[in-house]
């Protein structure tokens, strides 16, 4: 019998067999079974390497890692807020990394606490896939989520180190349709999918009547073809709940042992110069604040900033952390996030306010406080 395989194809169906049928007819019935069941695994190794599944050096590594947790788990946006983490001279890289479903997660030590670094990328999706992978994959003891943020809170100022409280997905709108009001039922609302229980943006209030005139008696209640947008709660799946049985989450709170542990934070001395040539006029300070707020949208817009402040009391603004809170929510799993303020998003500070001009100092406070934070936990 001669047996050839295609192994340039990953695909079963491209797999050529040229069997001497006159060989194969002098066969007994065992040998045409090992043949076969020497097939069909042919197949499926063929089909695993083409697909998303784990290899079994990969599940080996895992449960290595695993035999000497628990971890702390630090999800981080992007290589920018990862690097200077892993230059600084308190964090001790165990030399070991494991690769798969294409991200990175890195192990070592900071004080006496065993952490895994892995990052993100940009947006509540994938803030939320990193997580998840985290959190499945991992013997995990509590989530700590940092990097940079705008600022809707115009007590504050850049380099400012914001704690959150409690943290919101405020890009999850019911879009209400023209011709429609306050009083209102939404679509769906008899279901309970949606709310009007939170707060909502009614466009028309932002209408600018005479363009060449910025005074409050210029903007007025016309009507506005994009009406108003609602905001809503999460959909979330508790770990410890009843599989498919939904409850809502708007704000969700980061770990109140985490939070009061903090607070220790707030005498912590912060860089307030990129160079000798530029500084702040007032030094970056620690601070806990109420609430923040996450949505796949980069703000720069002031009238937008001062909207949700106004309502929702909202300080950092920024496209991850409330994805990380909820999927730390849903697996019951402690959280906490620290987001150092580059800019007033939408401009109006005496400061420059252009992100990337004080990006990486934010950057380096942030991962200063991190480092700090941890350090109380050993």
């Amino acid at each position: 019998m001669y047996l050839s395989i295609n192994s340039a194809s990953s695909s079963s169906a491209s797999q050529t067999f040229l069997i001497s049928q006159s060989i194969l007819g002098a066969r007994s019935l065992e040998t045409m079974r090992a043949f076969y069941m020497f097939i069909f695994a042919s197949i499926l190794v063929n089909a695993q390497k083409g697909s998303c599944a784990l290899t079994a050096k990969v599940h080996r590594e895992i449960a290595e890692a695993n035999r000497k947790g628990p971890y702390l788990g630090l999800v981080i946006p992007n290589l920018f807020k990862l690097s200077p983490l892993l230059q600084s001279s308190n964090f001790t890289p165990t030399n070991k990394t494991i690769d798969f479903a294409g991200k990175r997660f890195r192990f070592g030590i900071i004080g006496e606490k065993q952490v895994i670094l892995v990052m993100t990328g940009l947006g509540m999706i994938n803030a939320a896939i990193t997580s998840q992978l985290l959190l499945s994959f991992f013997k995990i003891e509590g989530v700590i989520h940092y990097g940079i943020a705008g600022n809707a809170n115009p007590s504050l100022n850049i380099g400012d180190v914001a704690i959150p409280q409690y943290w919101a997905h405020s890009a999850l709108w019911n879009w209400q349709r023209y011709g429609k009001g306050a009083e209102d039922e939404l679509a769906l609302e008899s279901n309970g999918d949606y709310t009007r229980e939170i707060r909502y943006l009614k466009f028309a209030n932002y209408t600018r009547i005479n363009v060449s005139d910025s005074s409050p008696t210029s903007f007025s209640s016309y009507n506005n073809l994009l009406n108003n947008i609602w905001y809503q709660s999460e959909e979330v799946f508790p770990i410890n709940g009843i599989p498919e049985e939904r409850q809502h989450a708007f704000w969700v709170t980061v770990s109140s042992h985490y939070f009061n542990i903090s607070q220790k934070l707030k005498d912590l001395q912060l860089e307030g110069c990129l160079n000798t040539t530029t500084c702040l006029s007032k030094t970056p300070t620690v601070v806990s604040v109420e609430r923040g707020t996450s949505g796949s949208i980069y703000l720069d817009n002031a009238a937008y900033r001062s909207f949700i402040y106004q309502k929702f009391n909202v300080s950092p603004v920024d496209m991850e952390s409330a994805s990380v809170a909820l999927i730390c929510l849903q697996q019951n799993v402690p959280f906490i996030a620290f987001r150092a303020l580059s800019d007033l998003a939408g401009g109006g500070s005496a400061q420059s306010n252009e992100a990337d001009t004080f990006l990486p100092l934010a950057a380096t406070n942030s991962v200063t406080v991190v480092l700090e934070f941890i350090k109380l936990l050993s």
